[in-house]
C-alpha cells in the first residue's frame, strides 16, 4: 500500500501546481480542472508530458532510465520524487505495471557537450539536468520546465502523431540539442537491436529503432524538422566490442557522416547562439516506415507553438467536456483528472494514410476506421471502456472495435489481443478479454463494425487450445493447476469471458452459441469450494490442490497477482450464484465483511508489487477488487457498499502527486473513480446494467455522444452523509439498485437524496438486484 501524503506534502503539492498560474489553461476550463501529476508519484506511474485524447505521442519528461529490474517504479519515465531530468522522449505508457517505450531521447544544452547521461546524484556528470517543481508547470496538452544546470526553457506541445518542442536558450551561450537512441525505459543491455540516423538536407533528421522488449520486434520510426538550420552535427555509433563493421562508408569524422547505423546511436546538434530566439524542434512517428513519419510531420505544418499548445487544449477541452462536475475541491480535481486519464488509451497507431503496423509485424491498410493499439485489456474491459461508450463518439468506439478484429485477422495465432501495443502481442496477464469489449459495445448498440465478423473473432480466440490451457478447460471445465500456472484465476475469468460471447450470441439470434457458452459461463462453479468459501485451484484429477493458503500470493501461483481472498468474488455474470454458495444473502454479506475488516500484516502481501491500496485484504491498486465493494447490491444490502465507497474513495484517492493507490494501469483506476463519483458503476460489462453506489459529487452531467444530457445530483451531500436515503429517475423513486444503459443514454435526472443512517430497506427485495445469469 502507498503512504499517504500529509497535509504538508498536499499543501506543497497545491503550492506547486499554483506556481504555473499565469500560464496556466483559461480559469473555468475544464482542463484547469486537471492535476497531471496525480500519480506521478508513488506506484501511480502515470507521465506528466504533453499528448492528446488517445494521441499517438506521448511527449513528456524522463527522470530516470534503469535497467528492467529496477525500473518498476519508471515505468512512465517519469517520477515525481526525482530531482533532476535526462530528457524529453515521445513515447509512453499511462499507469502501466509493466513497461518500455521512451522513444527518441531529446536534450537541450548549452555550451558544453557531454554525451552521456550522467548520474542523478552527480550534478553536471552528463548531459542530465536538475529542475525545481516550482520552475515546472503541466496541463492536458502542454509541459515546460526550467533545467537548471543546462539553463534551459523548454515547453511541450503535441498534435495526434506530432511532438512540437520550444526551447529558450541562455543569451551568449551556444545551442545545442542531444539525440540519445540508446535511452529506453525497462532497459537491458542488447535491447536495442538496431537503429538508424540519416541526415536530409539542412534541418532534417529521420531514422529508426528495433528493440527486442515488452514488444518484441517493435520497430519505430520518426522525423525530426527543427525550426533553424543546423551549423554543425555529429552523427555517432557509439557501440563497443563489434566483431564485424563491414567497410568505411563517405564520411571520415561524425560531422561529416550523413547516414548512421549501429545499436548505440547517438547525435549532437549546433545551432550556434540564437540570442533570444527559440528553437523550435517537431518530431513525428511512425510504426511503418521513415517516409510514413515524414508524411505524418505535415500534420503540423507550421511553427505557431502557441498556437498548437491552444489546439490541444482545445481538443481536450471538448474530450473532457463530456462531462460537467460540480464539487468541492479536490473532489473536482480528482475526479477531472481520472477524467483525464481515462482519455489517454488506447492509443492511435495509425499514419496519415491509413498505414499501421498489425501483430504480424507486416504493414496493413486500414478501410474506414482508425487504427489504435495500447490495448491493456485484463484491466480495462472492466470500467475504462464501459466509461468511453458513454463519454466517446460512436465512432471512436466502433474504432477500438475495428481495431480488435483486425488484430485478430493478422494475427499469427489468429486470435484477439490480449496486452497489445504498436501493433504487437505482448501476452501478458490472462484471460481473453477483447470479448467483453466487443460485446458492451454491441450491447449497448455501438455500430460501425460487423457483428458477425466479431463473434468469430470472438469464439475463435475463445476455443484456441494452445493458449493459457484453453484445450484444457475446454474437456475438463476448468484449468488444471498441475498442467497450467494461475489456473484458478484463468479459469473464473474465461468463465466471464465466454458468458459475454454468449451474451452477443443471443441477441444476435445465433442460438448454438449462446447456449455453448452460457453453458461454459457456469465452470466458475467447478473450482469454487462451498467448504472454505473460496475460488481454489483443481488438478487434473478434480482434487483441490492442497495444502490450501486463502492468503498466499505469488507470480505462476494459483491465482494472477492476488490470492484466494482477492479472487473468489469473480464471477460478476453470476453474483446470485455466488451468494448461494456462500449459503444465502447474509453469507455474502458476512464474506465480504471480512474482506475489508480483516487485520491483515502488511507483509504478506509486500513481495507482490501489484497488490497495493489495501483495506483488509481488499486490494484497491489491483484490478480484481474493484467491483467487490459493489457486491453487497446483490444480497440485498446496498447500504454497504455505500459505506465502503466511502471508504475507499477517502483512503485510495487524493489530489496529490501519489494519489493513486497502484498502478493507474491504462486509466482503469481512473475509471473507477470516475464512474463512482457519479453514483454507479458497470460490475459486469455486457448486463448493459450499472450497480447503484452513492455519488461523492454534488452534479455530474454527462453529454452524451447522441446530444442528450443525463445529470446525476446528489442532495445533502457531505461526509457527514454517506448513506443513501432514497433514489430517484425523472421524477419518479427508484426502487432498484442498478441504472441501465438505456436510461442514460435516453437523457434525464437521477437524484440521490443523502443521509446520515443507513436505508438497509432500499433495494433488498430481489427484484430489486441487478441482473445475473442464474435466478437469486
Amino acid at each position: 500500500m502507498i503512504s499517504r501524503p500529509t497535509l504538508g506534502a498536499i499543501a506543497l503539492a497545491a503550492a506547486t501546481l499554483c506556481a504555473g498560474v499565469a500560464h496556466a489553461a483559461p480559469a473555468g476550463s475544464k482542463a484547469a480542472e486537471v492535476n497531471v501529476f496525480i500519480g506521478t508519484g508513488g506506484d501511480g506511474h502515470t507521465f506528466p508530458g504533453a499528448t492528446r485524447p488517445f494521441g499517438m505521442i506521448q511527449l513528456s519528461p524522463d527522470t530516470q532510465v534503469r535497467h528492467f529490474k529496477q525500473s518498476y517504479p519508471w515505468a512512465a519515465g517519469y517520477r515525481y520524487e526525482d530531482d533532476s531530468i535526462l530528457g524529453f522522449s515521445h513515447t509512453h505508457f499511462s499507469g502501466a505495471g509493466h513497461s518500455d517505450l521512451g522513444d527518441v531521447l531529446l536534450m537541450p544544452t548549452g555550451d558544453e557537450l557531454k554525451l552521456d547521461p550522467g548520474y542523478p546524484e552527480r550534478p553536471f556528470s552528463g548531459y542530465r539536468s536538475r529542475f525545481s517543481h516550482k520552475d515546472e508547470h503541466a496541463e492536458p496538452g502542454y509541459y515546460s520546465v526550467k533545467l537548471l544546470d543546462n539553463d534551459v526553457d523548454v515547453e511541450l506541445t503535441a498534435s495526434e502523431r506530432v511532438g512540437l518542442h520550444r526551447y529558450r536558450f541562455k543569451p551568449g551561450s551556444t545551442a545545442k540539442v542531444i539525440l540519445d537512441l540508446r535511452s529506453s525505459i525497462y532497459d537491458y543491455a542488447g535491447k536495442n537491436l538496431w537503429s538508424r540516423l540519416r541526415l536530409r538536407g539542412s534541418d532534417t533528421i529521420t531514422g529508426m529503432r528495433e528493440t527486442r522488449g515488452w514488444a518484441p520486434g517493435r520497430q519505430l520510426y520518426f522525423a525530426i524538422k527543427f525550426s533553424r538550420p543546423l551549423q554543425a552535427h555529429q552523427l555517432l555509433n557509439r557501440e563497443e566490442g563489434v566483431e564485424y563493421r563491414g567497410f568505411a562508408a563517405p564520411g571520415k569524422t561524425p560531422a561529416e557522416k550523413v547516414l548512421v547505423e549501429g545499436k548505440a546511436l547517438e547525435a549532437t546538434f549546433d545551432f550556434g547562439q540564437l540570442q533570444d530566439a527559440p528553437l523550435l524542434v517537431k518530431v513525428a512517428v511512425s510504426g511503418v516506415s521513415e517516409d510514413g513519419a515524414l508524411a505524418n510531420l505535415d500534420e503540423m505544418p507550421g511553427w505557431d507553438f502557441d498556437a498548437e499548445r491552444q489546439r490541444a487544449s482545445q481538443a481536450w477541452e471538448q474530450a473532457l467536456g463530456a462531462v460537467d462536475i460540480e464539487a468541492p475541491q479536490p473532489m473536482k480535481r480528482m475526479v477531472y483528472t481520472s477524467l483525464y486519464h481515462s482519455l489517454l488509451a488506447p492509443t492511435l497507431f495509425m499514419d496519415r494514410d491509413g498505414k499501421y503496423r498489425g501483430p504480424d509485424n507486416a504493414v496493413h491498410q486500414a478501410d474506414g476506421f482508425r487504427f489504435h493499439s495500447t490495448f491493456s485489456l485484463w484491466d480495462t474491459y472492466r470500467a475504462l471502456h464501459p466509461l468511453l461508450t458513454i463519454i466517446q463518439p460512436e465512432q471512436r468506439n466502433a474504432d477500438f472495435v475495428r481495431s480488435l478484429i483486425a488484430s485478430q485477422q493478422a494475427s499469427p495465432y489468429g486470435i484477439l489481443p490480449v496486452w497489445q501495443f504498436a501493433g504487437l502481442e505482448t501476452w501478458c496477464m490472462i484471460g481473453y478479454h477483447a470479448v467483453p469489449v466487443i460485446a458492451d459495445a454491441y450491447m449497448k448498440g455501438i455500430k460501425g463494425f460487423d457483428p458477425a465478423q466479431a463473434l468469430q473473432a470472438m469464439t475463435a480466440s475463445a476455443e484456441y487450445g494452445p493458449y493459457g490451457g484453453l484445450q484444457h478447460y475446454m474437456k475438463l471445465g476448468y484449468v488444471p493447476i498441475d498442467l497450467e500456472p494461475e489456473a484458478a484465476s484463468k479459469t473464473v475469468e474465461y468463465a466471464f469471458d465466454d458468458w459475454s460471447i454468449a451474451r452477443m450470441a443471443e441477441k444476435m439470434g445465433n442460438k448454438e452459441v449462446a447456449a455453448r457458452y452460457f453453458k461454459r459461463a457456469q465452470n466458475w462453479r467447478n473450482v469454487f469450494d462451498p467448504k472454505t468459501g473460496f475460488v481454489r485451484a483443481k488438478k487434473s484429477n478434480g482434487d483441490f490442490r492442497t495444502p490450501f493458503n486463502p492468503v498466499q500470493s505469488n507470480f505462476g501461483s494459483d491465482y494472477t497477482e492476488g490470492s484466494a481472498w482477492q479472487y473468489s468474488w469473480y464471477m460478476p455474470h453470476d453474483n446470485a450464484g455466488l451468494v448461494k454458495m456462500l449459503g444465502g444473502d447474509a453469507g455474502l454479506v458476512a464474506k465480504i465483511d471480512q474482506v475489508f475488516d480483516a487485520k491483515v500484516d502488511p507483509t504478506v502481501y509486500a513481495h507482490m508489487e501489484d497488490i497495493s491500496g489495501l483495506i483488509g485484504h481488499y486490494a484497491h491498486g489491483n484490478e480484481p477488487s474493484h467491483h467487490v465493494a459493489y457486491l453487497y447490491n446483490y444480497a440485498g444490502a446496498p447500504y454497504k457498499t455505500q459505506a465502503r465507497l466511502q471508504q475507499i474513495v477517502a483512503s485510495q484517492y487524493t489530489d496529490a502527486p501519489n494519489g493513486l493507490a497502484g498502478n493507474d494501469d491504462l486509466g482503469q483506476t481512473s475509471a473507477w473513480l470516475a464512474f463512482t463519483s457519479m453514483g454507479f458503476y458497470p460490475v459486469a460489462p455486457g448486463t448493459n446494467e450499472y450497480a447503484i453506489g452513492r455519488p461523492f459529487v454534488e452534479r455530474a452531467t454527462l453529454n452524451l455522444p447522441n446530444g442528450k444530457r443525463f445529470t446525476v445530483r446528489a442532495v445533502n451531500l457531505s461526509d457527514a452523509n454517506p448513506y443513501v436515503g432514497s433514489v430517484t429517475l425523472n421524477g419518479q423513486p427508484l426502487a432498484r439498485t442498478f441504472l441501465r444503459h438505456e436510461d442514460i443514454m435516453a437523457g434525464g435526472e437521477l437524484v440521490f437524496t443523502m443521509q446520515a443512517q443507513p436505508n438497509m430497506a432500499w433495494g433488498k427485495d430481489k427484484r430489486a438486484r441487478p441482473y445475473t445469469q442464474t435466478a437469486y
